[in-house]
């Protein structure tokens, strides 16, 4: 693959002796857009992470750029432009917004002002502390965080889980302003179905640790049985 895409080939990965993805492949060009989507316990986090270099990798390869990583460890992985947004968040609790960006800052990365830019709530938080933010707020810091690292592909693991509405729809604005302008790759992991399709080209869904369905986003949108099948929602018709 040319560019700074990602492509991963017949991945089989889990943790510890344990395999979770079994021949797992995909490519996303750069400036793609993947929503990966499934059951709960269906693979999603596990891949992002074994792309990341978190977890244990058997075989299969990861390529960015069209430069294998799948040998190198996570730092080496970030330093070449792989994001990492985990569900968890991971911010530095006892730092402020500002010195948040500031640990993460590299200089192809997005400035702090494009970054409040995307996020004005954090604007007018960038001097308070990790610890007393909002769940949404810590979702917008954590994303923030990583681009200020400049990535070339951005891994999001489930940034609406467990907010509140008002904070879902302003998040998925940001991602969809970010996906349109198109400064780099996303995989997006999310239980949102009907927020995750439209903010992406192309989908896969997992079924215990294989790909069980892959096409444009939008067909699958459309497309209630297969969703109904695979995923066991039922999305109204209209």
């Amino acid at each position: 693959m040319n560019g700074t895409g990602i492509e991963v080939r017949d991945l089989v990965a889990g943790w510890g002796p344990t395999v979770v993805l079994d021949g797992i492949s995909l490519a996303v060009p750069p400036g793609g857009t993947l929503a990966v989507l499934g059951r709960n316990g269906a693979g999603k986090t596990t891949l992002l992470a074994t792309i990341i270099g978190l977890t244990n990798h058997h075989r299969g390869t990861i390529t960015l750029g069209g430069e294998p990583v799948d040998a190198l460890p996570t730092h080496r992985r970030a330093r070449l432009g792989l994001g990492y947004v985990p569900q968890e968040r991971e911010i530095f609790r006892s730092l402020t917004v500002e010195e948040n960006l500031a640990v993460a800052a590299s200089p192809a990365g997005w400035t702090p002002t494009r970054v409040f830019g995307l996020f004005p709530a954090l604007a007018e938080r960038r001097r308070t502390t990790g610890n007393r933010l909002s769940g949404g707020e810590q979702q917008m810091l954590a994303i923030a965080r990583a681009l200020v690292g400049g990535p070339k592909v951005l891994l999001l693991d489930e940034p609406l889980e467990g907010l509140a509405p008002i904070v879902v729809d302003e998040l998925a604005a940001a991602i969809a302003r970010m996906t349109q302008e198109g400064t780099c790759a996303f995989i997006l992991v999310e239980q949102h179905v009907e927020l995750a399709l439209p903010l992406t080209q192309h989908a896969l869904v997992l079924e215990r640790g294989q790909i069980a369905h892959s096409g444009p986003s939008a067909a699958l949108l459309s497309d209630h049985a297969t969703l109904d099948r695979l995923i066991g929602l039922r999305l109204a018709e209209g």
